[in-house]
């Protein structure tokens, strides 16, 4: 099924995404994190092929620099760093010096300038010329950092079953989702807890 957003197609690096999908500014974060699957056991950074075609139509990196396997290392930890960043939006742990320290290569590798539009905003962007991976995931990054400042950022979540663990944005009003699917998830979990209260009352 392709998945849409007010009405327009998703763009190909996102068709994975089906439900409870992130604004656009946020919607390359939610696809990066959730490019790893693991209640289908799927990962789209697991194979180099797909990896390189992936993140070079995400708009992350140029498909034919240099030192792509470096590079594929580098994003599966900053993707794993970003998971436990959405994660803290629900209270989950700090982050870890090896989460820390990829997220730290990206920001001394990119090339991150200050940019000017016609209408006289200033905002930090990445900079010009073929697009290296640091520089794309710190790209992320800023997204990261705009949500956080709009208010946003708190409504990317990390889904409550811990199979699963895929990012879905909340756009309830309450701001209390906790799954990515009531349907599937959260059915699954409600109805373990049950059998578990049973279970200890019996």
């Amino acid at each position: 099924m392709t998945a849409s957003l007010s009405g327009m197609t998703l763009p190909s690096w996102a068709s994975h995404l089906e439900s409870k999908l992130a604004p656009p500014p946020l919607l390359p974060v939610q696809a990066f994190v959730d490019t790893l699957d693991l209640d289908l056991n799927t990962d789209v950074l697991a194979h180099a092929d797909e990896a390189r075609a992936w993140l070079a139509d995400a708009g992350l990196r140029e498909a034919d620099q240099a030192g792509f396997d470096a590079d594929l290392r580098l994003a599966r930890a900053v993707r794993e760093s970003l998971r436990t960043m959405i994660g803290r939006n629900t209270g989950g742990p700090p982050l870890t010096e090896a989460e820390l320290r990829s997220l730290e290569r990206v920001t001394s590798q990119a090339a991150l300038r200050l940019q000017v539009s016609a209408d006289g905003l200033v905002a930090l962007g990445t900079g010009g010329g073929a697009k290296r991976l640091a520089d794309g995931l710190a790209g992320l990054l800023l997204a990261v950092r705009d949500a956080q400042a709009d208010g946003s950022w708190d409504r990317l979540k990390l889904c409550g079953n811990p199979d699963c663990r895929w990012a879905f944005y909340d756009g309830s009003r309450s701001r209390q989702g906790a799954w990515c699917e009531m349907a599937s998830c959260g059915n699954r979990l409600k109805n373990r807890s049950l059998r578990a209260r049973r279970a200890q009352a019996s």
